[in-house]
């Protein structure tokens, strides 16, 4: 397996920092990853590493305002810009993989999102299915009232506190309740995994655990809605393979039942190659828990089928 690392100088000039892993031999396809909120596309190395010893290109970036980005582009940490940011970090994943299609000769990407990285991908698919084979929709959340509220307060804190301030009122209440059902927390982000060990490493780097300003959360949710619409999600081409996949423990899916509602969302617009798969006594990172052997190998499973069936 080889590791190729680059920047990549986005139509409006913005820098990603890219990471391309190849395999050995004969090449099965091309997945692509989008990482979640307040982390970055390093932190998925140890399973990309494993997906491309298993014969897959594996592409991933940075989105943008998350890890070297921020450097690289003279912002704050969680900040996607100053206007139309969630738009345009959807058009930066249609660019980069356009990008590496035509770099590596790569055939139509299967693409994963994780938490943000999720609705990144929901908002994608509804646009560009017919660029993509299939899709992994990884710890999402049904939209709700609340992240209406969160998204007109996000503008108005903007507007009275600065666009690239950061959000800590929406980020104190949008946190608050995600240990809850968690006895003996040690950390408040025990959530994220029951791998003390992941949890640790989390809260220790510099480009994970920092707040993310009040401009991000207003494009963030107002992107987060209109990929909820439902008129926009029966843009998606109904032959997509899709898998939802999300650990039971994971608050952000409403441990459980967001995920179901989002997977009902898709079943009536007519998607016809649905699956759903939650994980018992995972919490939202599953890619990092203590048993995510049995993620990746699940996850690769389904990368191979060739013949989907509803899965419900």
């Amino acid at each position: 397996m080889r590791k190729e690392e680059f920047i990549l100088t986005t139509p409006d000039g913005y820098q990603l920092a890219t990471a391309v892993y190849m395999p050995e031999g004969e090449q099965k396809g091309y997945l692509h990853i989008l990482h979640g909120m307040s982390e970055y596309h390093g932190r998925y190395d140890d399973f990309a590493r494993y997906i491309a010893s298993n014969g897959y290109v594996v592409g991933l970036h940075s989105h943008r305002g998350h890890g070297k980005n921020a450097e690289l582009n003279h912002t704050p940490l969680g900040y996607y810009g100053p206007t139309d940011g969630f738009n345009k970090v959807v058009e930066d994943v249609h660019f980069v993989m356009m990008t590496l299609r035509t770099r590596y000769d790569l055939p139509k990407p299967i693409l994963l999102g994780h938490s943000m990285g999720s609705i990144v991908t929901r908002r994608f698919i509804e646009l560009y299915s017919d660029t993509i084979q299939k899709v992994i929709i990884m710890g999402t959340l049904v939209h709700s009232p609340i992240h209406q509220v969160a998204a007109q307060l996000a503008k108005r804190l903007a507007k009275r506190d600065g666009e690239a301030t950061e959000a800590k009122l929406i980020d104190r209440l949008g946190g608050s309740s995600n240990n809850r059902k968690i006895k003996n927390a040690e950390t408040p982000k025990d959530w994220l995994s029951t791998d003390r060990a992941q949890v640790a490493a989390y809260l220790k780097d510099p480009y994970c655990n920092y707040t993310s300003t009040n401009q991000f959360y207003a494009d963030f949710m107002e992107g987060f809605e209109v990929a909820s619409r439902p008129t926009e999600v029966a843009k998606i081409r109904k032959d997509l393979p899709m898998l939802l996949i999300s650990g039971s423990d994971d608050p952000i899916g409403g441990y459980g039942k967001g995920v179901w509602k989002v997977a009902r969302q898709y079943y009536d617009a007519g998607i016809s190659k649905l699956s759903v798969h939650l994980f018992d006594g995972m919490r939202h990172e599953i890619l990092n828990e203590t048993n995510n052997q049995l993620i990746y190998q699940t996850i690769l499973k389904w990368l191979e089928k060739k013949i989907y069936e509803q899965q419900l």
